[in-house]
């Protein structure tokens, strides 16, 4: 399991380092213990966060509901919790070339 990557009962929690405001982006590998994801959105009035719990939601194939920012609403170092799904599959999307 990635160190990125933690289980909490039914849910999975991501270690995330975000870049908002990025030309490109996506899902760019580990950083460190998280992983790095670049976000369009700039960090304004919530908008990265929200753009990173669609994007987190849509990369893994659940409802934008079953994302939950946990920790680090106003910093880099974010925490989300994801409900409803495998982490072997959450690692598989996150991990997948191509297409971010």
């Amino acid at each position: 399991m990635p160190a990125w990557l933690q289980t909490d009962g039914a849910a999975v929690i991501l270690k995330l380092h975000i870049q908002p405001g990025a030309k490109n982006p996506g899902v760019v590998g580990p950083h460190g213990d998280a992983l790095k994801i670049r976000l369009a959105a700039p960090p304004v009035d919530g908008k990265a966060n929200a753009a990173l719990l669609a994007f987190i939601a849509a990369k893994v194939g659940v409802g934008r509901t079953a994302v939950d920012l946990i920790s680090g609403p106003a910093a880099r170092a974010k925490r989300v919790r994801i409900a409803g799904i495998a982490s072997d599959a959450i690692v598989a999307a996150l991990t997948a070339h191509g297409g971010d």
